[in-house]
């Protein structure tokens, strides 16, 4: 498989603080992978030195096989950004500001017109291509983003929080957007605040901490990682905690008429745990597993000393 991304030991320090400190990972060629952490955990910066906008201090960095610094213009070409911040010309309609970018990477003329109408078609925004981008609504201007990502037709698409402040109905227009782009063949590096995008999209995600990878795995194997909760509802409540006794049991209370199991792999203890119930005299009415979400996984892996509160600005 060939690699799209190779980071080896990448560092980044501004005076005192490393805000990359000795990153490495891999994404293969087609692969739609979550970069995941944080506010300050360095995932803007290491996309800012895999676009040439700033410099490493140490380390490696590819873009199918090309260095960042090195082989800039090659590795440059191939990658189309869609960033957080409205950084857009504004005195242009954005078909022209689309054309204008295509030139930049070296489109002739009327190819860039052509590849502009066909980015603003795949966002669904070719009926505002005589607007200039202050008079797009915030939905809008989120899909020219993406339209100007696209309209060099890179074989790495990185999304910078694509979604942030955007409603749910286009933010999942905008997924299938995404997703019809992978599956015909682009790269896609993703970075989100929203842990139900990351579980949906990507094949792979990192979580990235104080500069560093902290885990790299898909959003499954990491949810494994996680406890789940079993919910057995009994005919009669017992008067206290049954003696259970099972491995991978690592809590169990009493909610009402339910017996509720703390355990790693729920699935796997449920078989055990029905038939201890009833040789302990318990009818076992209704189970139901909830599994962990990422959502949790991350905040032990991140903040593992800290309330698993709801994150609201994961960046």
């Amino acid at each position: 498989m060939e690699t799209a991304i190779r980071a080896d030991g990448l560092r980044k320090s501004y005076g005192d603080v490393r805000a990359l400190d000795g990153l490495s990972f891999t994404v293969d060629r087609g692969e739609f992978f979550g970069l995941l952490g944080p506010n300050g955990a360095g995932k803007t910066t290491f996309i800012n030195v895999l676009v040439g906008l700033v410099r490493k201090t140490g380390g490696t960095a590819e873009v199918f096989g090309f260095d960042v610094e090195t082989e800039y213009k090659r590795a440059r070409d191939r990658i189309g950004l869609a960033p957080q911040e409205f950084n857009v010309d504004r005195f242009f309609p954005i078909h022209e500001v689309l054309e204008h970018k295509a030139g930049y990477h070296g489109v002739p003329k009327a190819e860039a017109a052509e590849r502009a109408e066909d980015a603003l078609k795949t966002v669904g925004i070719w009926d505002k291509r005589d607007t200039r981008f202050d008079w797009l609504s915030g939905g809008m201007k989120r899909r020219f983003l993406l339209a100007r990502a696209l309209v060099t037709d890179p074989e790495l698409l990185i999304l910078d929080e694509p979604t942030a402040g955007v409603d749910v109905q286009l933010r999942r227009d905008l997924w299938r957007v995404i997703e019809r782009l992978n599956a015909d063949g682009t790269t896609i590096l993703l970075t989100t605040h929203y842990i139900e995008e990351a579980e949906r999209l990507c094949d792979r995600v990192a979580i990235v901490d104080s500069g560093r990878i902290v885990e790299v795995a898909t959003p499954d194997d990491l949810r494994a990682r996680g406890t789940d909760e079993v919910f057995v509802t009994l005919s009669t409540r017992p008067s206290s905690v049954p003696d259970l006794g099972i491995d991978g049991i690592v809590d169990a209370r009493l909610d009402g008429d339910a017996l509720v199991v703390t355990a790693q792999g729920g699935g796997r203890v449920v078989p055990e745990l029905l038939r201890t119930l009833e040789y302990e005299g318990y009818e076992a009415l209704d189970v139901e597993i909830r599994r962990a979400s990422l959502e949790e996984v991350f905040v032990d892996m991140t903040r593992p000393d800290e309330p698993a509160e709801k994150l609201g600005a994961i960046q």
